[in-house]
């Protein structure tokens, strides 16, 4: 089973990668820039596993650039909220 076949695993996946790299010093804007090409990827390149994925790549397809920053950010405080 892949972290991408659960939504809330996925989660804590990121959450721990997010807690990693700030551990190592790594900087917010860093992180979210991250976060943008991560979704970028998984948006044009990783079939969608569960609903709250396909929701996410779907609303990362409408998006503009700017949105899309933006959603990345709301991710990283989605697992950093955690």
């Amino acid at each position: 089973m892949s972290i991408l076949d659960n939504f809330d695993q996925w989660k804590d996946f990121l959450g721990d990668r997010l807690n990693q790299a700030q551990d190592k010093g790594m900087q917010q804007d860093t992180i979210n820039n991250l976060a943008y090409e991560i979704g970028e990827h998984l948006a044009s390149k990783v079939d969608a596993k569960n609903d709250e994925e396909a929701i996410l790549r779907d609303l990362w397809n409408v998006a503009s650039e700017e949105e899309r920053r933006t959603m990345a950010s709301m991710m990283v405080k989605l697992v950093q909220n955690q």
